[in-house]
């Protein structure tokens, strides 16, 4: 061939010269590319308006490099020209990689996940899904705690580096970063505790059950009762536990309490008794309940006339009306206690009442009973004691009586002897005959209990407390628990129902008999 047509020759099949096909296959890895990308993201014409195409994409299976269809002419006609003899051509340098064009089929990145994403449309070389499809869970959203975050420090200027200081780090506490954590910690629950120099002998807590029998489980009592209320100004916590002894022996609570309202409205009277068994008395518990059912029954049959009188302050009335009732309880304990086959004293119990009218504009506080026990007040901060002044048994008023308070029979002068020296007897009957002197077989029974009365009008801030020989003893012979008592109730607000017991059962030594205390707060 001549030099030109080995100059054609060397352009046509040189190595370094692009494809001169006049088409390009659709065969390629870019067309199968192009093809998965209109498929995902829509036609060709371009991307939807609101998407946006950064200029640094690049496809994850593109080489990083020109694209060898642009680069590529497509030639006019398939003929060649003739080309005029040259030099022989210099070898090409490979060309430089530059950065892709901005091409409108690169990839969208894709849009945040939503709850439940869709699932795309598979490519048109992915094979069919012959078995069941999976698709993502909703995300379940986990419940949040909001805990307060301490505030970052302060960045360091630039150019300058942050110091670290150790000591500081390994210092147990650091107040200046440490958050403020309010944590709710339980209140402490009320435990007994004792006044005094020691504590007593007995265990604080109950230890031993009383002996049930068959057919008496209706008598059984319960080691403590507690109870409470609020009507008008007054507000009323009652509370009777076994006492010390009692709880270490087995035996039952000789103290009883009941609470009781009758009426309704402004017209309501509520009732408070407590009654205290004798400690020598074996069925000393069911006296005391006896008594005090007996005068709850007889002021609930006469509770209309009772809140009247309190209530327009007829005082004498009240005293005499409350002493026929208390003599006709305890007529009925001297009955009971004859059915029972014992003494009257065999089978009694002392019994102290309160009456709290329901009216808020009446503070007419009534108190009545018979035997021991205490009546105190809490009025500025200080106890008073006003349980009625008896008496002294050997006072004894009013005429005298045959056998009982009859002045004492004066001395008579000496009689004549019988008799004269010689043994003659003197007899002589003037036929008079001479009343026989007072003889009294048995010693004569002590007087009957007196019945105590007291009505007081209540002030705001008071505080009224009624408490059984048990607790009565240790507020008069320990000053130690009537002082603890006025500083842990001399507060504006009432102590709660848990709180009174604990305050009742403050243990002092040497008093582990039954307690039975009502409080009545004034507001």
């Amino acid at each position: 061939m001549t030099q030109q047509g080995d100059s054609w020759w060397d352009k046509l099949y040189d190595e370094s010269a692009p494809d001169t096909a006049p088409t390009v296959s659709g065969d390629t890895l870019d067309d199968h590319f192009d093809t998965a990308t209109r498929a995902t993201t829509g036609p060709p014409g371009g991307p939807p308006p609101d998407s946006v195409i950064p200029t640094d994409a690049k496809s994850p299976t593109r080489p990083a490099g020109p694209d060898p269809r642009a680069a590529a002419p497509v030639p006019k006609s398939t003929a060649p020209e003739p080309v005029p003899p040259t030099a022989p051509p210099t070898p090409v340098a490979p060309p430089v990689p530059t950065a892709p064009p901005t091409s409108t089929a690169a990839p969208v990145p894709p849009a945040p996940v939503p709850s439940v994403p869709p699932v795309p449309g598979r490519a048109p070389w992915e094979a069919a899904e012959t078995g069941p499809r999976t698709f993502p869970a909703p995300p379940v959203e986990a419940p949040t705690v909001q805990v307060p975050v301490p505030p970052d420090p302060p960045e360091p200027e630039k150019g300058q580096e942050p110091e670290k200081d150790q000591e500081r780090e390994q210092s147990p506490a650091a107040p200046d970063h440490a958050p403020t954590v309010q944590v709710a910690v339980p209140v402490p629950r009320p435990r007994t505790g004792f006044v005094g120099s020691r504590p007593p002998t007995y265990e604080p807590e109950p230890t031993a059950l009383p002996v049930a029998r068959p057919g008496e489980l209706a008598d059984v009592v319960a080691d403590t009762v507690l109870d409470g209320a609020r009507y008008g100004t007054c507000t009323l916590r009652a509370v009777s536990a076994r006492g010390d002894s009692a709880r270490f022996r087995g035996e039952p609570r000789r103290d009883a309490l009941l609470t009781a309202r009758f009426g309704h409205d402004e017209a309501a009277l509520v009732l408070v008794a407590v009654a205290a068994g004798s400690r020598a008395a074996e069925d000393a518990h069911l006296a005391a309940a006896d008594a005090c059912r007996w005068i709850a029954e007889a002021v609930c049959r006469s509770h209309s006339r009772l809140s009247e009188d309190v209530r327009s302050g007829r005082r004498g009335d009240l005293k005499s009306g409350l002493h026929r009732l208390t003599d006709r309880t305890y007529g009925k304990l001297r009955a009971r206690a004859t059915e029972r086959g014992l003494a009257p004293d065999e089978y009694t119990a002392s019994l102290r009442c309160l009456l709290l009218p329901a009216d808020p504009d009446c503070r007419t506080r009534v108190f009545f009973g018979v035997g021991g026990g205490g009546l105190f007040r809490l009025r500025d901060g200080a106890w008073q004691d006003i349980e009625p002044l008896l008496p002294e048994r050997t006072a004894v008023t009013g005429a005298p009586v045959v056998g009982f308070g009859s002045p004492p029979a004066a001395p008579s002068a000496p009689s004549a002897p019988e008799a004269t020296e010689d043994g003659d007897r003197l007899t002589m009957d003037l036929g008079i005959t001479t009343a026989p002197g007072p003889l009294v077989e048995e010693p004569v029974p002590p007087p009957a209990e007196p019945f105590r009365f007291r009505a007081s009008v209540a002030r705001s801030g008071d505080t009224l407390l009624l408490a059984s020989p048990g607790l009565a003893e240790p507020m008069r012979g320990e000053p130690d628990l009537a002082r603890e008592l006025a500083d842990r109730w001399a507060g504006a607000e009432p102590p709660g129902l848990a709180a009174f017991l604990a305050d009742t059962q403050l243990r002092v030594t040497g008093y582990a008999d039954d307690r039975t205390g009502v409080a009545v707060w004034e507001a």
